[in-house]
């Protein structure tokens, strides 16, 4: 079911699907929650799912010109608030991973669990603001192609042939945010703190999935801070980019599964 809550001087629009224990499913940059379809339709047997569009992205109102991870923070709380819900385990894929630890910051007492699906605790580099602020003068000039450009980088390239459906489903998504919403989110994380100390601190499971072929993150990187981690769950998927939820849909569910029930028990 499709609904929507005020949030600042706009609205917020999100899926509400299943019941029992609460997940929170935060999509990726220039995602929104109709990319997590499998996802969904998998742990909505067994828990309740919402899953919401972050500022900016898909039917959610855009909030100024920089969409702070801490905005987007605010954003998912003020959701489950409007559902007085309190405990519940977060998803993020990317970005929306960014917003997660921006969560796990602000309110660590309503989590039961983290996941960072192809995501990071680490602030930008300098080489990384670089490439947002080229990113940003890209967008200005010509926004439709830099969204089908990015949206297929996530992609493992040699999965190109055989997910040609999911990366026209992702780009499909990808098409209806527009240039405000894509700089606004660019400028956001690119100015997001280093958060790897959560990692550490975090007194509820942490799962992290990683792709071996991610063209964004390197698993290198990724499988060093896992190491961080005290209660920690690893999926590493060797065939996979950025997006596993698409690429190897079966495999993460099921993961996500065992996650879930450890998290819940």
């Amino acid at each position: 079911m499709l609904r929507k809550t005020h949030f600042k001087n706009g609205n917020v629009t999100f899926s509400d699907t299943g019941k029992g224990r609460t997940v929170v499913l935060l999509h990726g940059f220039l995602g929104a929650h109709q990319i997590w379809e499998s996802t969904i339709q998998s742990l909505s047997k067994s828990f309740r799912v919402i899953a919401i569009d972050l500022p900016g992205h898909g039917d959610t109102d855009c909030f100024g010109y920089v969409h702070t991870t801490e905005l987007m923070a605010k954003c998912v709380k003020s959701v489950m608030d409007s559902l007085r819900l309190k405990k519940y385990v977060i998803i993020g894929h990317s970005m929306g991973g960014y917003a997660g630890l921006a969560f796990a910051d602000l309110y660590p007492d309503n989590l039961r669990g983290l996941c960072l699906y192809h995501s990071t605790a680490y602030a930008d580099s300098e080489e990384k603001k670089k490439d947002r602020t080229r990113s940003i003068k890209v967008v200005k000039a010509n926004h439709k192609i830099y969204t089908t450009e990015v949206i297929k980088n996530l992609f493992a390239t040699k999965n190109f042939k055989y997910l040609k459906e999911e990366i026209a489903f992702a780009q499909k998504i990808a098409s209806k945010t527009s240039k405000q919403s894509i700089i606004a989110s660019l400028e956001g994380m690119k100015d997001r703190p280093n958060r790897d100390i959560i990692l550490g601190m975090a007194h509820y499971p942490i799962m992290m999935v990683i792709g071996e072929l991610d063209n964004v993150l390197p698993y290198e990187q990724l499988l060093e801070q896992s190491e961080l981690i005290k209660d920690k769950h690893v999926l590493y998927l060797e065939h996979d980019g950025h997006m596993g939820f698409l690429e190897s849909p079966r495999v993460s569910n099921v993961a996500l599964k065992k996650f879930l029930r450890v998290c819940f028990k």
